[in-house]
């Protein structure tokens, strides 16, 4: 086919002219969270299973078992579902123009968002695939460690932080303390343990410190054993994967200098996305990731070099901010802890059946693990968690690491319903019941 002068002057001037990737084409979206009722205090709204059973159909769960291993990823509810597709359908459309115009943009109000509900400014936070690498740079770029020096962390820290500190020996030339976590835990406790690990050891200069860790879902003092840790000339970096958008906290409460988050978890954003702080007088601490010119040395995106990364779930950030915002981290929380306590006060009872997270709301929210007295061994609560899917259809998982032996953790989520926990209790009767006889 020929194609007249005028149709090919008109197709290579549209080729010259500038293209601006046009928005996402709107596509009816799943309704929001329910409104939250006003005149309720979040510990009254948490027991309205009516009010939750709405938020639950946010959520596109398999029908054929109960989830309580929803610590691994938590899911999107379904507003932020649909945005990211639609992001993936306008990422693969637009390509790379995306990636070098609007992208960045958009990225820095995504950081400005996260910087706003942390209470802390913009230029403190740093886009990361996840919470693993934000404290592998963390920890890999510290910089004040000399030969000899020491760096401490316990049996409840997350693994592939625990590997990180472990690399410092070879590279910083420094030593590895490892500490317990007292069981039963208080809160005294735990905060005598830090004092008396750190006065012990004067030569520690960096601690690791999980706000909530992701083994028994124990919740720590972080701002007094920061506070602790500080007197003593120790720099603390603190694991917040698990805490975002779970427990209702700002930077202040922590009182921490440096920081890892994950946004994959509690805040329901698409798998691969979290971020790291830094606070703003404390970034020369922080070598730059594998010298990155990129940026300049005094911006903290130089303290992250991901490389070309799937940007669908940065541009989702926005969409599951909406979603924790409309339901609130105060309400967010309340209901959590009740999940946790709904099942836990029906087996309070059995004898040898040990809860690893104490009564005290402040150092526990949805995550708790528990143990059969005498059955501590890997084999033994594999075989538990296995009992709970075969006969129960309740998926939970075995974790390893506390020093008084194996356990199981359950995780409970926003979609997760008091007859689910409940199935819970009656089910861990039983195994206790059998397990002691």
């Amino acid at each position: 086919m020929t194609l007249s002068r005028r149709v090919m002057v008109a197709g290579l001037g549209a080729l010259a002219a500038p293209f601006v990737p046009p928005p996402p084409a709107p596509r009816p979206v799943a309704p929001g969270p329910p409104a939250v009722p006003a005149g309720r205090t979040p510990d009254q709204l948490a027991r309205d299973e009516g009010f939750w059973s709405a938020v639950a159909r946010q959520y596109r769960v398999s029908p054929d078992f109960v989830n309580l291993e929803n610590g691994y990823y938590g899911i999107m509810p379904e507003p932020v579902r649909r945005a990211y597709h639609r992001n993936v359908d306008h990422l693969n459309e637009v390509n790379s123009r995306l990636l070098r115009t609007t992208y960045k943009d958009q990225a820095d109000q995504v950081r400005e968002r996260i910087a706003t509900l942390l209470g802390v400014s913009m230029g403190e936070i740093a886009l990361t695939r996840g919470g693993t690498e934000a404290l592998q740079n963390l920890i890999a770029g510290y910089r004040r460690l000399r030969p000899g020096d020491a760096v401490m962390y316990t049996d409840l820290d997350y693994h592939s932080a625990r590997y990180a500190m472990n690399w410092l020996r070879d590279r910083r030339g420094v030593r590895v303390e490892r500490m317990a976590v007292p069981e039963p835990a208080t809160h005294q406790a735990v905060l005598d343990a830090y004092a008396e690990a750190l006065r012990d050891r004067p030569r520690v200069k960096l601690l690791l410190l999980s706000h909530m860790n992701n083994v028994t879902g124990l919740v720590l003092p972080v701002r007094e054993i920061v506070a602790m840790a500080r007197d003593r000339g120790v720099d603390v970096i603190v694991d917040s994967a698990h805490s975002w958008g779970h427990l209702d906290f700002t930077m202040d409460d922590l009182g921490a200098d440096f920081a890892g988050f994950s946004l994959h978890k509690w805040m329901g954003v698409p798998l691969g996305a979290g971020f790291l702080y830094i606070k703003k007088d404390r970034l020369p601490d922080i070598d730059l990731a594998f010298a990155d010119e990129t940026y300049p040395g005094d911006d903290i995106r130089s303290r992250v070099h991901s490389g070309t990364l799937d940007v669908a779930p940065v541009l989702t950030v926005g969409a599951a901010l909406d979603f924790h915002d409309a339901l609130g981290g105060a309400v967010k929380q309340s209901r959590l802890r009740f999940l946790r306590d709904r099942w836990v006060h029906q087996v309070h009872d059995l004898p040898n059946l040990e809860i690893l997270t104490p009564e005290d709301p402040a150092m526990y929210g949805t995550i708790t693990a528990f143990r059969v007295a005498g059955h501590i061994s890997e084999a033994d609560n594999v075989a538990i968690a296995k009992e709970l899917f075969d006969r129960h259809h309740i998926f939970t998982v075995r974790r390893g690491g506390p020093v008084k032996g194996d356990c199981v953790r359950v995780t409970p989520a926003l979609f997760t319903s008091r007859d689910d926990v409940d199935l819970l209790a009656r089910a861990l009767r039983g195994i206790a019941s059998r397990m002691r006889g």
